[in-house]
């Protein structure tokens, strides 16, 4: 069924004005002004960004809602999709993010805008683990893994096994960030059914 709804959940350290977020805000805009898009800013403590998430996915139905989410924003993708039974698009997405983030307590900078500042605290590593959706995924068709091999954040490898059953466009280089984003958007679309 055609996608009614869809939320964009930005990575750690990010923002809906992330590049990403606006280009998707922006096809949104120009393609289907009728779709419920959401593109919060997620508070960080992970069970504060769930709650919120799951506020304003209420109510979605599953064979017409969708979820995209990048980095962090991909491991709460992919609890939401697990939740909602919604189809999922992931962009590098973290895989064990309570064992990354442990190493960034403290004062933190959002990448749009260094002037803003949060701090993530020790007990958002223990609201990561709570959140850990379940090593084997129900329904592998509902996720679609876009990952770059060229990623200097997370370990392509281990998304890839994270995510192998499902459909994965595995790129030679690219970046964490995805800065060839436009490149992947009407695969993006297709598997959304967006268009």
């Amino acid at each position: 069924m055609r996608t009614q709804q869809l939320i964009y959940l930005h990575g750690f350290r990010s923002s809906p004005r992330s590049a990403k977020a606006l280009r998707m805000a922006e096809w949104v805009g120009q393609h289907r002004p009728d779709l419920r898009f959401e593109c919060p800013q997620l508070p960080p403590s992970p069970a504060a960004a769930m709650a919120l998430i799951e506020q304003l996915t209420h109510g979605w139905p599953a064979d017409s809602s969708a979820v995209i989410g990048s980095s962090l924003g991909g491991f709460y993708a992919t609890a939401l999709a697990e939740k909602l039974g919604c189809r999922a698009v992931l962009l590098n997405p973290a895989v064990d993010p309570a064992r990354d983030l442990a190493n960034y307590i403290g004062e933190q900078t959002c990448w749009q805008d260094p002037s803003e500042h949060f701090f993530f605290r020790p007990e958002f590593v223990d609201e990561l683990r709570a959140l850990a959706p379940p090593t084997a995924l129900t329904e592998v068709q509902r996720y679609f893994a876009i990952l770059a091999k060229g990623d200097e954040v997370l370990d392509w490898r281990e998304m890839l096994g994270r995510y192998a059953e499902c459909k994965v466009l595995l790129l030679e280089g690219g970046d964490h960030g995805l800065s060839d984003f436009d490149t992947h958007l009407p695969a993006l679309i297709d598997f959304l059914e967006l268009g």
